[in-house]
């Protein structure tokens, strides 16, 4: 593969977002891509266009329904859904979409079929019109192989439902323009999606997990009903595999997607011949198990956690798909609990080793390790990084979790710095998150659930989780927080620990810990006062009422030094600031600092009850902090007031109502 940017917003475009889009299919997933696409990108014209009109009056319908669906539920403005019905057309007649910049084929998965509209779309397109198709297992030197421009050609792989499902594999073939995939992985991670680069083979990445997964299952049920495999199953994923055969439809597609792979790579991939005679699986729905024997929840156990390593550790050895890209496609797509290759590394070499020797024993011809067991964990997980001239950029990567920070994510940050910090060559580091609406949507709650109650705990955990932060406090190598979209919480914490903040116009910060009846544990009580002290006021309003904080008003306030229409100058921007503090870094002052403190109401900004003790815990903290005789000190504070917030009923009650989705209610504690 090419070497190019692990972050795909870091690529210079080589054309704008699309303006007119053609999809070609109105069955299932057409409709949901296009739906996608008319959701993020304003004003797009969009065509529908199927052999079956009642097919294209159906896949209007649906549109108006998506769209007033996401009204009544807040998603999206009665202007949103008023553009996402405007310009859209459907059509029987080719010859309508010569305008589209891109056209998108979701046509059933027949090749001679998918060769007939590809010479179709050629013959009336744009020389420059994109074209790509939506086949989920067929390669594409197989269906573009007989086009005029095939350069311009690829497959473009989405998950249901499409216009939710963030996943979409680009998969790069022998004969397509480096140029064409790298602006497909941009518009698909600028528009929402995120882009997982896949090699050109039969059911490239993440289906060949998926539909192994599914034929295993099949071919257990010589030992084992379609219940007990989902209930087993339901360990690694939200829903079991004959469950969500149900949802999809899917025997078929096993069928011919593991036919498919069984002629490409051996008969091992023929698929369970029970296919062909089910039409309905009677199973269990996610949530729910029945009881299963321990020998045979055993072999179940073994046999898929056998087939799930065998095909990922021949992704990576075969270079089909990114390490990274695979763990993080099998959370988002497939929904597993955890990525194939976290969970070896969870489960150990030993129990790993005997699921795939099981299998190579009951399934001969399977796929097995040609590397030790190490050699498959030996990759960044939660982060990108990349190489703009001297300055390295790390890209914090969890959108599932809005870059959300947690343990494992600290640490492959704080590895990275300390590996190039000493470098010569290494001016300094950027650190933004993924895409293009949150820069890190705060820390997760983790360990600490288990900790309320205990001060000494809570307080030793925020210490912990303070290493990365406290080790920023200490470099003298230049780090600038790209804020790319949101900074809630933790993720503004990490920011004003870099030496210089910049940020785009739209982009907002909040601290909003205490709707949760907790105190800041990691810096917050602290920092922005000895940082910005002439800031202190909206510091207070921010900490005790969790008010948003503007980008633009907080580059008026000197917080933010550099604001960015959109993010390849906000990344340009924070590139030359890095190099401009070169040599110039000063460390957070010793010195105590004034801070005074006016009452407030115990209501959110945003009208929310919160609790008064809370609020009154952080007041004495703020103080204390300022007054500290040393930066350590004041941290110290911090540290100690977050344990002592995990003893308060407000906490408690907080932490519970975030884990069952609701608003907390304050009102019964102090």
């Amino acid at each position: 593969m090419t070497a190019r940017y692990a972050n795909p917003l870091l690529a210079t475009p080589t054309r704008p977002l699309p303006r007119a889009v053609a999809i070609i299919g109105a069955g299932t997933i057409g409709p949901d891509i296009g739906y996608y696409l008319k959701s993020a990108i304003p004003g797009l014209k969009l065509y529908l266009v199927d052999v079956n009109q009642k097919a294209v009056e159906s896949a209007l319908l649906r549109f108006a329904e998506y769209s007033k669906k996401a009204v009544a539920r807040g998603k999206m403005s009665e202007a949103e859904a008023r553009d996402v019905i405007h310009n859209l057309y459907g059509t029987m007649d080719y010859s309508d979409i010569a305008d589209a910049d891109w056209v998108i084929e979701a046509a059933t998965e027949n090749l001679p079929l998918k060769r007939k509209i590809f010479a179709r779309i050629e013959a009336v397109v744009r020389a420059d019109a994109l074209i790509t198709s939506n086949t989920s297992s067929l390669p594409a030197e197989l269906i573009f192989s007989q086009m005029k421009n095939p350069a311009r050609a690829t497959v473009t792989h989405f998950f249901a439902p499409a216009w939710r499902n963030p996943a979409v594999e680009v998969i790069e073939w022998k004969k397509s323009d480096p140029a064409v995939v790298d602006y497909l992985r941009w518009a698909f991670c600028v528009t929402g999606k995120v882009p997982l680069l896949t090699a050109d083979v039969a059911c490239f990445m993440l289906d060949r997990i998926f539909d192994n997964w599914c034929n295993e299952s099949a071919l257990l049920l010589d030992r084992a009903t379609a219940a007990e495999v989902d209930s087993v199953a339901a360990e690694f994923v939200h829903a079991g595999p004959f469950f969500v055969l149900n949802l999809a439809r899917g025997n078929p597609i096993i069928t011919e997607t593991n036919t498919l792979q069984a002629e490409m790579e051996g008969s091992h991939y023929d698929p369970a011949p029970i296919f062909k005679s089910v039409d309905t699986w009677v199973t269990v729905p996610p949530g729910k198990k029945v009881e299963v024997a321990p020998a045979t929840a055993q072999a179940i156990r073994q046999r898929l956690l056998g087939i799930l390593f065998s095909q990922s550790v021949d992704i990576v050895d075969r270079k089909i798909g990114d390490p990274a890209d695979l763990d993080l496609g099998c959370r988002l797509a497939l929904g597993f609990k955890h990525g194939p290759l976290d969970l070896m590394r969870t489960l150990g070499e030993q129990t790993t080793g005997q699921a795939l020797i099981r299998l190579r024993t009951e399934r001969a011809g399977m796929p097995m390790p040609a590397r030790p067991f190490d050699a498959y964990q030996g990759f960044l997980r939660h982060i990108l990084v990349d190489d703009l001239g001297d300055v390295k950029v790390i890209t914090l990567r969890r959108p599932e979790a809005m870059n959300a920070l947690h343990d494992d994510m600290n640490n492959e940050i704080l590895s990275v710095i300390r590996r190039f910090e000493n470098d010569p060559k290494v001016a300094g580091f950027v650190i933004t998150g993924y895409g293009t609406k949150a820069f890190c949507a705060g820390g997760d709650i983790g360990r600490f659930v288990d900790m309320l109650g205990d001060a000494d705990a809570s307080a030793q955990y925020a210490r912990d989780c303070s290493r990365l932060l406290v080790h920023l406090d200490q470099m003298t190598k230049p780090v600038v927080a790209a804020l790319n979209g949101i900074a809630l919480g933790g993720g503004f914490e990490l920011a004003s620990r870099c030496h210089s903040i910049v940020a785009l116009k739209r982009a907002w910060i909040q601290m909003p810990e205490v709707t949760l009846g907790i105190t800041h544990g990691i810096g917050a009580m602290a920092v922005p006062y000895r940082r910005w002290p002439h800031a202190a006021p909206t510091f207070n309003a921010m900490l005790r009422t969790a008010e948003r904080l503007k980008a633009t008003r907080a580059h008026e306030l000197g917080i933010i030094d550099g604001i960015a229409e959109d993010v390849d100058h906000l990344v340009a921007m924070a590139v030359a600031r890095a190099r401009e503090l070169a040599g110039k870094v000063r460390p957070i002052g010793d010195a105590p600092v004034q801070v005074s403190i006016d009452p407030v109401e115990a209501r959110a900004a945003s009208g929310q009850v919160l609790s008064r003790e809370c609020i009154e815990l952080m007041e004495r903290s703020i103080l204390e902090a300022a007054a500290a005789a040393s930066f350590a000190e004041a941290l110290e504070v911090g540290y100690r007031s977050f344990g002592l917030s995990a003893c308060l009923d407000s906490a408690r009650e907080g932490i519970t109502a975030f884990k069952e989705k609701r608003t907390p209610d304050f009102s019964k504690t102090k």
